[in-house]
């Protein structure tokens, strides 16, 4: 059950680790997909197969060494992650604490990452006893000494990396009120504290069987053990870091349902004043996978430009198309769409520039709620055809 168990977790970690690269490349998302990245590889050299064959390759034991390696430069990448967030200094110019010590940690981190894998790959080559492929090579090699100075070498920059990872998510976790990301930080602390048992707890059971050697089957239920709390330390991690995100997933994915319903109103807006958007109206599709702008900066963007164009469609019409838009369909979103549907149909028959007409402007508390009433003005709008605003214009005094 374990093991199946480690492939499951090798899987869900390079899932994460894929779509974090497909999520952007700025320093931050580097930062976080080289980790899930290095830990994935990781955690497929401990599942049953690929460890067996590593470890009985011409150089013994190699799934050990390269899980090490691997977890070294995701212990790495998680070091630039922690302070890219958190090394800004704040309004005031002042360098909280927490920003000291995330800062002091990296730059340690930077100067002996490189020196911990040297000496690691020098231990592993010389001290450790690999006289026989090991299949749990902590409780294979328990009560060796040159086995036990080199998993400390790596636990003490394991452990040492999850405990200010712990520290640092657990003072976010305390300041923050959204209820997801609250949760979010609350399972990666939680993940780092695992860690740091995890590491602590491993390396202090070598050191004490230096002493007092263990039996193979206890150290095998240690090796054990610990080895299902380290696949739980990921489960957390990778959900927690995913719930935030999986927050502005939701946001965005509303953003893209409102462009396009707004996109058939907003396009002949668009066409009918070229000169209000930034760019010119591209094909829908286009318009959705856009990478160069976020769907809901676009979204505000949209509702300032059809704001812009019917201000402007104001001079095409007289007062009374609102009156007999209102008589036609009664006031509301159906009204608003009518009128905008013949205001356009006025501009194209060439009607001059006049005075601004009275239009039905629609108050909205936020964004979320100017979002509600165009799309509802947009749906109103796609099943108002021309034949009706050309009778509304006639209504109103429009000539034909």
């Amino acid at each position: 059950m374990l093991e199946i168990a480690g492939y499951a977790v090798a899987v869900l970690m390079t899932a994460v680790a894929i779509w974090r690269i497909l999520g952007g490349d700025d320093a931050k998302r580097r930062s976080l997909w080289g980790c899930f990245f290095g830990f994935a590889i990781a955690l497929w050299t401990k599942t049953e197969y690929v460890r067996y064959v590593l470890n009985h390759s011409q150089i013994t034991d190699a799934a050990v060494l390269l899980k090490h390696y691997s977890a070294g430069v995701a212990i790495f990448a998680i070091m630039y992650y922690i302070v890219a967030v958190y090394g800004p200094l704040d309004p005031n110019g002042v360098m909280a604490r927490a920003v000291r010590v995330s800062r002091f940690i990296q730059r340690v981190a930077t100067k002996t990452a490189l020196a911990a894998l040297i000496l690691m790959t020098v231990m592993f080559f010389t001290i450790v006893d690999r006289a026989q492929p090991s299949d749990k090579f902590v409780s294979d090699h328990a009560g060796q000494w040159g086995a036990t100075a080199y998993m400390t070498t790596f636990y003490i920059y394991l452990g040492s990396a999850s405990a200010i990872c712990l520290y640092q998510w657990a003072l976010a976790f305390r300041r923050e009120d959204r209820k997801l990301l609250r949760t979010g930080l609350g399972m990666m602390a939680f993940a780092m504290l695992l860690g740091v048992l995890y590491s602590f707890g491993r390396m202090f059971a070598m050191w004490y069987w230096l002493a007092d050697p263990p039996t193979h089957t206890f150290a095998y239920d240690f090796d054990a053990g610990t080895e299902a709390m380290q696949q739980l330390l990921f489960v957390f991690f990778a959900l927690g870091v995913s719930i935030p995100a999986t927050e502005q997933g939701f946001i965005r994915m509303r953003s893209w349902v409102a462009l396009a319903r707004l996109y058939p109103m907003w396009r002949e807006l668009m066409l009918a004043f070229p000169n209000i958007p930034m760019d010119a109206p591209h094909s829908l599709r286009e318009e959705l996978t856009r990478r160069d702008i976020d769907a809901n900066l676009q979204l505000d963007r949209w509702l300032h430009d059809i704001a812009d164009a019917v201000e402007k469609l104001r001079h095409y019409v007289p007062d009374g198309l609102l009156e007999a838009a209102r008589e036609s369909t009664g006031s509301g979103p159906a009204a608003q769409a009518q009128w905008i549907k013949a205001a356009l149909a006025a501009k194209e028959k060439g009607v001059p520039e006049g005075p601004v007409a009275a239009f039905e402007q629609q108050a909205a508390a936020d964004q979320d709620g100017e979002v509600a009433w165009a799309r509802r003005v947009a749906k109103a709008y796609t099943k108002t055809d021309v034949d009706q605003s050309l009778t509304l214009l006639a209504t109103a005094g429009v000539p034909a």
